[in-house]
């Protein structure tokens, strides 16, 4: 008996094992994404300001000139 019952935690042990492996991989790659995603975020965010600040300077150069700020 105590053979099977040793067989038996061998066996729930090792299923726990690759379980928690499989979670840790898991969220280990959801770290990952969510990094990518915030990297992407904060460039598309400074990129937007350094556009509208392109814009800001355009405007105000053509008001300045008497131009559109469009071509």
């Amino acid at each position: 008996m105590t053979e099977n019952s040793t067989k038996a935690r061998d066996q729930a042990e090792s299923a726990f094992s690759r379980t928690q492996t499989q979670f840790m991989a898991r969220n280990r790659t959801i770290s990952e994404i969510d990094a990518v995603a915030a990297e992407r975020e904060a460039k598309t965010r400074r990129l937007r300001e350094l556009r509208l600040e392109k814009e800001a300077a355009a405007t105000v150069k053509a008001a300045v000139t008497g131009k559109s700020a469009k071509r």
